[in-house]
């Protein structure tokens, strides 16, 4: 029989390209994170795929299906559940770390579904939409 594969933080950190502070201090803090199946050295063990599942379901969030084409605001697309705010997109646009908008008619910044779909997409946790 095959033994379940274990990982210990460091690997855990390694895999998922996040650092071992993130998984210790944020992730293993969580109420859903895995119990230990053992111990190996100073680290607790955890169950690969009972790690990937909280991954998949806390972690890693999917992006929204948008639109392509309509316009949205940073107000529309907060209200559209994309997990940042409206003043998250507005700081992070004068930071050069948001696309420019799409149309700005009458001074209020709008961008098209696709935009911010791959503007969301080049964001860490965020994984192409499967809908649309």
């Amino acid at each position: 029989m095959v033994e379940p594969r274990r990982l210990i933080t460091p690997e855990i950190a390694a895999e998922y390209d996040v650092s071992p502070h993130t998984v210790t201090k944020s992730w293993s803090q969580h109420t859903a994170w895995p119990t230990p199946v053992g111990k190996r050295g100073r680290y607790k063990e955890y169950d690969a795929q009972d790690v990937d599942n909280f991954v998949r379901n806390h972690v890693r969030r999917q992006a929204p299906a948008l639109k392509p084409r309509r316009l949205y605001t940073a107000q529309d697309l907060e209200a559209a559940g994309i997990g940042i705010t409206a003043g998250t997109i507005r700081a992070d646009l004068s930071r050069g770390r948001w696309p420019n908008p799409d149309d700005t008619t009458g001074g209020v910044n709008r961008w098209t579904g696709t935009t911010a779909t791959q503007a969301l997409e080049g964001r860490r946790n965020y994984r192409r939409s499967t809908q649309g």
